[in-house]
């Protein structure tokens, strides 16, 4: 008996894409069995024309199908940057065709027939690293949102605070009153919701806040 994935995979979808009929539905059913919401498709043309809900998802694709290979579908993904994590599967791999797909991002490469709890393994596995993705890219532009709030002086002053300047050194670059600076500093403290000066530092950095780049 396969072993369920956790509760979050009723909120997460599985695309399939697979040319052989009868390996499609054996790989549907099998998720299906663990409580995933999946998505199959006979050719990469049909997948490349889904709409995709915005949840954590994977792409189960055999590397070999008619028209569009796999490995052409993977090239594509990576393109439009939608970061959707690939779990290959193959019944003619080689080591060649597995390097080339691995060093392109691929997630796991499956030779056929496998065993149904390594598919399942590949696919949980899959699926927790695009909701990590996700959470940092929502984590990200709540930050940008924050930073957008500022005013352009606040965004200045913020600049220099994360580069290390005093307060007396930002008035001095800016022409302004220290008493302004400090203002314009506890202003984008707040904005951010930085609770300490090395919690901006590590906000400003992962928006690549910093002096002539803000």
């Amino acid at each position: 008996m396969s072993t369920p994935l956790d509760k979050s995979a009723s909120n997460a979808m599985v695309y399939v894409v697979e040319d052989d009929d009868s390996m499609r539905d054996a790989v549907s059913m099998l998720l299906r069995s663990v409580g995933l919401a999946v998505q199959t498709f006979a050719s990469a043309q049909e997948f490349l024309a889904c709409e995709m809900p915005d949840l954590p998802s994977c792409l189960i694709l055999d590397v070999r199908l008619k028209g569009q290979s796999g490995l052409a579908v993977q090239e594509h993904i990576a393109a439009s940057e939608l970061g959707l994590p690939i779990v290959f599967m193959t019944a003619h791999g080689d080591i060649a065709m597995t390097v080339k797909a691995m060093k392109a991002g691929a997630q796991d490469f499956l030779a056929k027939p496998f065993r149904d709890q390594d598919m399942l393994d590949a696919v949980e596995n899959a699926l927790a690293l695009d909701e990590k993705r996700r959470t940092s890219s929502r984590s990200v532009a709540d930050l940008r949102a924050c930073y957008e709030s500022l005013t352009p002086r606040e965004r200045e002053v913020m600049a220099f605070v994360v580069s290390g300047l005093m307060n007396k050194q930002i008035a001095s670059e800016l022409d302004l009153s220290e008493i302004t600076v400090k203002i314009h500093r506890g202003q984008a403290m707040k904005k951010m919701h930085a609770r300490s000066l090395a919690d901006l530092v590590r906000k400003a950095e992962a928006l690549g806040v910093g002096p002539n780049r803000n």
